[in-house]
């Protein structure tokens, strides 16, 4: 028995390392309000479920070479959960366009979830969307997908290999990139309309120069731009869902990257 024992927890302690990497870095199961003791516990449950289904079988010798698998499951928990985090940070970004086209660039707030400073309407379609994740259930879809990485990327995998070659590091630059223009496409209405706004403003100041147009300039965007966020809503179901498709996507591809389709 405790052999078996023995033989048992140097495996455990892997999984238990990739699955806590994970819930650091991952939106929602990162977030501050959410209780330590709630996260080690889920993670220690769903490291108990894989080793059950994937790794009870397994023999693992504790030694040097121990010590660069347990740094390999960290990189491998902490790069998929920053994809997840990647996808949900875009909303910041368009936030943050937005703002700064709006005037709100020097209303910036204290997110109580992050601890740190973020743009308000950001901070706004990043918590709408983080609602509407929930409402679709996507925090199961997110385990589901934590579990499922062993059976595409298990114990004993050529990670090491895939970072010499350069493919992970060419896989996380697309998916940065992918980001950010996704963020600016979710704002480029708002800029076109604050752009058009400017010009507007620039032949009143042309026709009519005893009107201040800076006094006029920025109540005007405000509510022009407040006007569209607010037209652009009902739309952001859709945004958010295709959002996640791509999100769930490149998880996908993250794992073929690392060590191919599952058998």
């Amino acid at each position: 028995m405790t052999e078996v024992f023995m033989n048992a927890v140097p495996i455990f302690l892997l999984i238990f390392c990739r699955v806590t990497a994970f819930f650091v870095v991952t939106p929602i199961f990162s977030h501050k309000n959410v209780p330590p003791t709630f996260k080690i516990g889920l993670a220690f449950f769903i490291s108990v479920f894989v080793f059950s289904m994937y790794a009870d079988n397994q023999a693992m010798v504790l030694d040097l070479q121990y010590i660069m698998l347990i740094i390999r499951e960290v990189l491998i928990g902490l790069m998929m959960g920053f994809i997840v985090y990647l996808f949900f940070a875009l909303m910041h970004t368009a936030g943050g366009i937005i703002d700064m086209q709006i005037g709100f660039a020097m209303a910036n707030i204290i997110d109580p979830v992050s601890g740190t400073s973020v743009p308000l309407l950001g901070n706004f379609k990043y918590l709408l969307m983080l609602v509407v994740f929930l409402m679709m259930n996507g925090h199961h879809y997110l385990l589901t997908g934590l579990m499922d990485s062993y059976q595409w990327i298990p114990i004993e995998n050529n990670w090491f290999a895939k970072m010499a070659d350069g493919s992970i590091a060419e896989f996380m630059t697309n998916a940065v990139v992918l980001s950010i223009i996704i963020g600016i496409q979710i704002a480029i209405p708002i800029m076109v309309a604050m752009f058009l706004t400017d010009v507007g403003l620039g032949f009143l100041a042309k026709t009519a120069p005893q009107f201040n147009v800076f006094v006029i300039g920025f109540p005007v965007k405000i509510m022009l731009g407040l006007l569209l966020v607010m037209l652009m809503l009902p739309g952001m179901s859709l945004i958010f869902e295709k959002i996640f498709s791509i999100m769930f996507n490149n998880l996908e591809q993250f794992f073929g990257i690392v060590s191919g389709p599952p058998a």
